[in-house]
């Protein structure tokens, strides 16, 4: 695919503004691991797979929540991103557009006034497929305790910051995702052309070094066939995008407690 083409296909670029807002995260230790894996803590579900939806904001949304709902009761639950494309939108009082976009920070105060989120087993995914958001259905039941009572943005262009929330729980960001090097990523630490205009939510699940380059690990949302099974190990240190982040990383990012 041209660029373009890619952009198109991934429904990159389609963000609405953000008019919430939210306490920033602070680091509290100096004394973080070398490295971080959430999915070694069973923290994070399988990889899956947007579609044909420009819906990525709603699976680092989910991610995001998996994520502190595991911190927080030691279950890992796998929520729905249909329930959020079909329900949090203008038409049903939210503030994203579910196959035209959306925004972490605006999913998770939509959860906290819905009073949690669904099981995706009990609302599946289906706009991957029907490329529009469909109708919202209330017929699925939230999870009890899946509520988000806050979130949090952490300081951007800060590794430390980053690493210390990863410490915590899974992180949603957004990234530039719309080039050629990105798009034909299939392993190692990626340091190749990046820049920060932010079109894309993934979530952040950890963090290491590998043949000696440092590196955030990213969940995308484009099934386990692109990329390392679904994942990229974005580079990290301040040389990327001046301490903005490979790809931006850095810029935009946050994540809920419940």
């Amino acid at each position: 695919m041209t660029q373009k083409e890619y952009s198109e296909f991934n429904y990159l670029g389609k963000r609405p503004e953000s008019t919430v807002q939210c306490e920033t995260f602070k680091s509290t230790s100096s004394n973080i691991p070398e490295s971080w894996d959430w999915r070694e803590h069973n923290a994070v579900t399988n990889v899956k797979d947007q579609g044909q939806c420009g819906s990525c904001w709603s699976f680092s949304t989910t991610g995001a929540l998996e994520g502190a709902y595991f911190v927080a009761h030691g279950d890992l639950k796998s929520f729905s991103e249909q329930q959020l494309v079909s329900c949090d939108n203008r038409k049903n009082g939210g503030k994203d557009m579910g196959c035209n976009g959306g925004l972490m920070d605006n999913a998770f105060t939509w959860i906290e006034k819905n009073n949690g989120l669904c099981l995706e087993s009990d609302y599946p995914y289906t706009s991957g497929t029907t490329k529009s958001a469909g109708d919202c259905e209330t017929t699925c039941s939230v999870v009890s305790d899946s509520d988000v009572t806050s979130f949090v943005d952490v300081k951007a262009n800060s590794d430390d910051d980053m690493m210390n929330a990863l410490n915590q729980q899974p992180v949603s960001i957004a990234i530039q995702a719309d080039q050629k090097d990105f798009q034909l990523y299939k392993s190692g630490v990626f340091s190749g052309a990046c820049g920060t205009q932010l079109d894309h939510g993934v979530l952040v699940v950890g963090y290491g070094t590998e043949d000696g380059g440092d590196y955030y690990l990213v969940k995308n949302s484009w099934g386990t066939t692109w990329g390392y099974d679904g994942y990229i190990k974005l580079g990290r240190g301040d040389e990327y995008n001046n301490g903005s982040g490979q790809c931006g990383m850095l810029m935009q990012a946050s994540f809920p407690i419940v």
